[in-house]
């Protein structure tokens, strides 16, 4: 693999082709493949298959392509248009559940327009592109300032774990988890992060190990198991993870075994914050048992990342994508607009107005 990981966009929009870039995330780390796609149906198979994951990534790739969808439609006829636009929303918003950022960036290319029924459909169709852009640029900014209040709460040399990826392969830029990890190593700081492979699907080893050993971050991978006897001997001063969803009670929606990570480190006295852009909170979400867990193929589980599968056949297999970690758990939610600590209840909604 030749290019640093740091130095390729996530989700990118190519205007004049048409497409879709993305980088094939199914792929990582053996090779970086940019794939370039126009048609919804593949825009839908990219999002639901993981080859662009994350959920401020998730976000950007929908509101692109929903702009590329609008793009092809044959037709000046506003109505027309707009029935036509509104499935092809729906159909995008189908691919995955759970991450509240693909229907939020949907809904705002939605109201785009449905709020510009005076105007021709071909001046329609430049305001979705510059809608998508301002989502993907937006995010960012926003990854960037998660990352300045993030970095205030850990210091030059600290031992961190996180699960999953959060970094600028879910995101536009930096990160929401590993924002703050990223920005301290350009400003010279020495952390030691430990990261989680996270099974299944291994997001920790596969992407989270790769993107902060690119951006040269002293990185030790631990299986997802190992992460008692590591905070047990000390070397962990603080947890950051990301989030696809925040209920309004302060309920954290996040990878699968996330959960699990802050009861250990509620037990060992490690602080908890959750990194979560405003767009991933739901205040219609009274707590996490509003929030629906997306189930995943058994195969996941069983025989993808094998050479041989490596169950036996016909075995029942539970494989949830994502797990709700309660509020009393979390330390903190440290968002684009600031730290939000208990009650959360409260702290969201003033920092949402």
């Amino acid at each position: 693999m030749a290019r640093n990981i740091m130095s390729c966009e996530t989700v990118a929009l190519d205007d004049e082709r048409g497409a879709l870039l993305i980088i094939d995330q199914t792929k990582l780390p053996g090779r970086v493949e940019v794939l370039s796609i126009s048609e919804r149906e593949e825009i839908h198979r990219a999002i639901s298959s993981l080859q662009v994951r994350g959920a401020p990534a998730i976000g950007v790739a929908a509101a692109f392509g929903a702009y590329l969808t609008a793009r092809a439609i044959q037709s000046d006829d506003y109505g027309s248009f707009y029935e036509k636009f509104k499935e092809s929303c729906d159909y995008l918003a189908s691919s995955r559940p759970t991450a509240v950022n693909l229907f939020w960036a949907l809904n705002r290319m939605e109201r785009v327009v449905s709020g510009s029924e005076c105007l021709p459909v071909g001046e329609i169709k430049v305001l979705l592109r510059d809608e998508a852009i301002r989502i993907r640029d937006e995010d960012a900014e926003v990854c960037r300032a998660i990352g300045e209040y993030g970095l205030s709460l850990v210091r030059d040399g600290d031992g961190i774990m996180t699960h999953c990826n959060a970094g600028q392969l879910a995101t536009a830029k930096y990160g929401t988890a590993l924002a703050p990890i990223h920005l301290g190593r350009e400003r010279g700081f020495g952390f030691r992060v430990y990261a989680c492979e996270t099974r299944p699907l291994l997001q920790g080893a596969r992407l989270t190990a790769l993107e902060l050993m690119d951006d040269g971050v002293d990185t030790t991978l631990i299986c997802d198991n190992m992460v008692s006897s590591v905070m047990k001997r000390g070397w962990v001063q603080s947890v950051l993870v990301g989030c696809d969803r925040v209920a309004a009670n302060g309920d954290a929606c996040n990878k699968i075994g996330t959960s699990g990570l802050a009861i250990m480190a509620y037990h060992y006295g490690i602080p908890f914050y959750v990194c979560a852009p405003t767009s991933t909170v739901d205040m219609d979400a009274r707590d996490g048992g509003d929030i629906r867990i997306e189930e995943r193929p058994p195969e996941e589980v069983t025989e993808l990342w094998y050479a041989e599968r490596m169950a036996p056949p016909g075995v029942k297999v539970y494989n949830p994508a994502f797990d709700v970690t309660e509020r009393d758990l979390i330390t903190a939610i440290v968002t684009e607009h600031g730290i939000v600590r208990p009650p959360y209840s409260k702290g969201l909604a003033e920092i949402l107005e």
